[in-house]
C-alpha cells in the first residue's frame, strides 16, 4: 500500500526486549508491525495506528530524534488492552527539508483519519504537531487542538517557527481551520500577559496547571471536545520526567498525564494523539520513556471503552435542562448523559438558523447557570460562532 512507502520497516531485532514478552501474545510486541515479512491488508481493520517520527531539526531539544524507538522498546514490553487492533507503522522517513517531513505527516494523517484510524505520534518534536494539524486542513475540517504544555508556544516574529512558536504560526495561517485552541496547564511564570491577552482576544481557552492540580476533571469536557492532543513532555514535573533539556521542577504528575490520556481516549470526537520532546539523552534509567508507554497505554486502553457519546445521535440516553436566565429570558439547555454523568451544553446558532451547536461541558458549568452566571465556555464559544 502507498501508505507505507512514507516509513522504514521496524528491526525488532534491534530492541532489547526479553524473549518471554515476544513470546507473549498479549504483549504489545506482538501487535502488527511494518516489518519486512508483514503483508499489509486492510486498513479499516486497525482503530489506531503508531506513528514514530526521528526529526528534531527544528528543536534546540537536540536528541528528541532518538526517541520513537525508546519509547516504542518500552511499550513492546506492556501488555495490550483487550479488544483492540493496533499497527504500528514504524518511523517515518525524514524528508530532505523539514517541509516534506510535515508534509509526510499530514499526508499519512489525512488518510488514517479519513478511515477512521487514529494515528498515535512519538516525536521527535513537538513543532511536529504542525503537519498533524495540516491533515485537518487537507480534510477541511473545523478543528479544536488542545496541548498540553507549560508555555504556549506562540513565537514573537512573523517568520519564527520552530518547537516553541509552532502554535504562533498555526494561528496566524490556519484560522480558517482552527475553531479553538486550549492550553491545559500552562505555569505562569513561563508565560506573560501579552500572551494570554492575545489568546483571549481570539476566545480560545488556556487553563493553569494549579486549577487542574485542584480538580483533574476540569480537564475532561475541554479533551471530549478536542480533534487533536498535543503532549509536551516538559508539562511533568521533572522528578517523574527527566528526558527534557529545559525540565520544569513544577509540572503535573506523571499519574495525571495517565489520567489526561484516558480522558482523550475515551473521547469519541479526538482523532489524533501526540507525545513530544522526550531526549533520552537526560533520561534516567528511562524513567520518562517508561512514562511515556505508560501514557500511551492509556489512551489505548480507553480506546476499548470509547463509544458514541452525543446528545444529538443518541438522545435518549440523556436528560435535558433548561436554565432560564431572568435578566434577559432566554435559556441555556444542558444535557447530561444518564449513563456516565457527563455533560453537554447547547449553543443556538444566529442568522435564524434552526441548526443547534452542542459542546462537552462540566457539572460546573450547569451549576454557575442555575446561580444566574453565564459559563466562560457558552460566552467563547457564542462568539467563534456567530
Amino acid at each position: 500500500m502507498d501508505l507505507l512507502y512514507y516509513f522504514d520497516k521496524i528491526e525488532t531485532e534491534k530492541f532489547q526486549i526479553d524473549s518471554s514478552f515476544k513470546k507473549n501474545k498479549f504483549a504489545f510486541f506482538n501487535i502488527d508491525k511494518n516489518t519486512f515479512n508483514f503483508k499489509f491488508k486492510n486498513l479499516e481493520q486497525y482503530k489506531a495506528a503508531i506513528i514514530g517520527i526521528p526529526e528534531e531539526r527544528n528543536s534546540k531539544n537536540k536528541g528528541t530524534a532518538k526517541a520513537p524507538d525508546k519509547i516504542r522498546e518500552s511499550l513492546y514490553q506492556l501488555n495490550i488492552p483487550s479488544n483492540i487492533k493496533i499497527i504500528d507503522l514504524g518511523n517515518i522517513k525524514i524528508g530532505n527539508t523539514l517541509k516534506d517531513t510535515y508534509f509526510a505527516i499530514s499526508d499519512i494523517c489525512q488518510i488514517l483519519i479519513s478511515k477512521s484510524v487514529i494515528p498515535i505520534i512519538i516525536g521527535g518534536s513537538q513543532d511536529l504537531t504542525y503537519g498533524n494539524f495540516l491533515a485537518y486542513e487537507k480534510l477541511k475540517l473545523k478543528t479544536n487542538l488542545v496541548c498540553i504544555d507549560p508555555k504556549f508556544d506562540l513565537g514573537y516574529l512573523k517568520n519564527d517557527f520552530d518547537s516553541t512558536s509552532y502554535l504562533g504560526q498555526i494561528i496566524l495561517n490556519n484560522r480558517d481551520t482552527l475553531f479553538n485552541f486550549t492550553n491545559l496547564g500552562y505555569q505562569s511564570y513561563y508565560t506573560n500577559k501579552e500572551e494570554i491577552t492575545f489568546l483571549n482576544k481570539l476566545n480560545f481557552d488556556t487553563v493553569r496547571l494549579g486549577k487542574l492540580r485542584f480538580d483533574l476533571k476540569e480537564a475532561e469536557p475541554i479533551i471530549r471536545d478536542a480533534d487533536l492532543l498535543s503532549i509536551d513532555i516538559s508539562s511533568i514535573k521533572q522528578s517523574d520526567a527527566p528526558a527534557h533539556f529545559m525540565p520544569s521542577t513544577n509540572g503535573f504528575y506523571g499519574e495525571e498525564v495517565c489520567q489526561l490520556a484516558k480522558y482523550a481516549g475515551l473521547s469519541d470526537k479526538l482523532s489524533s494523539f501526540g507525545i513530544y520532546d522526550i531526549n533520552p539523552d537526560f533520561d534516567n534509567n528511562n524513567q520518562t520513556i517508561n512514562l511515556a508507554a505508560q501514557i500511551i497505554w492509556y489512551f489505548i486502553d480507553a480506546l476499548t471503552t470509547r463509544k458514541i457519546n452525543n446528545p444529538k445521535i443518541n438522545p435518549n440516553e440523556y436528560t435535558k435542562f433548561i436554565v432560564n436566565f431572568e435578566k434577559n429570558n432566554k435559556n441555556i439547555i444542558f444535557y447530561k448523559n444518564n449513563f456516565d454523568n457527563r455533560w453537554w451544553m447547547e449553543i443556538g446558532i444566529l442568522n435564524n438558523s434552526i441548526e443547534k451547536y452542542i459542546i462537552a461541558c462540566s457539572y460546573e458549568d450547569y451549576k454557575l447557570a442555575c446561580s444566574q452566571e453565564i459559563p466562560e465556555r457558552w460566552l467563547n464559544t457564542i462568539q467563534k460562532i456567530n
